[in-house]
């Protein structure tokens, strides 16, 4: 399963939100891992992230509900939501907005 998302970033955030990533947690990138989360992307440009990953397994929400308990995760989470904003377009308690692929070329 291809999944693509975005959210908005906060301007004041980008070099906070750009320096976590460049050295992004051991033990996140390992639950990440863990929960069939595999070729995970984000992207910035002009005030928006776009994420793209691949899901390899066989229960998503799941693999979600693993990732969302795990402490790290939480605490990464932590530093990383106050950075970011949910598009207008975002449906109610969605954060990062899912968006529809148009087009694949393997």
């Amino acid at each position: 399963m291809r999944v693509g998302q975005v959210i908005g970033l906060r301007p004041e955030c980008f070099a906070k939100y750009k320096a976590l990533h460049a050295d992004a947690w051991p033990e996140v990138n390992r639950m990440i891992l863990e929960c069939n989360i595999r070729n995970y992307s984000i992207y910035h440009y002009d005030g928006l992230l776009f994420a793209y990953f691949e899901y390899v397994g066989d229960d998503f929400e799941a693999d979600m509900a693993k990732m969302a308990a795990d402490p790290k995760t939480q605490e990464w989470w932590g530093e990383c939501m106050p950075c970011q904003r949910p598009v207008a377009e975002a449906k109610d308690g969605e954060w990062w907005a899912d968006i529809e692929e148009l087009y694949h070329l393997d």
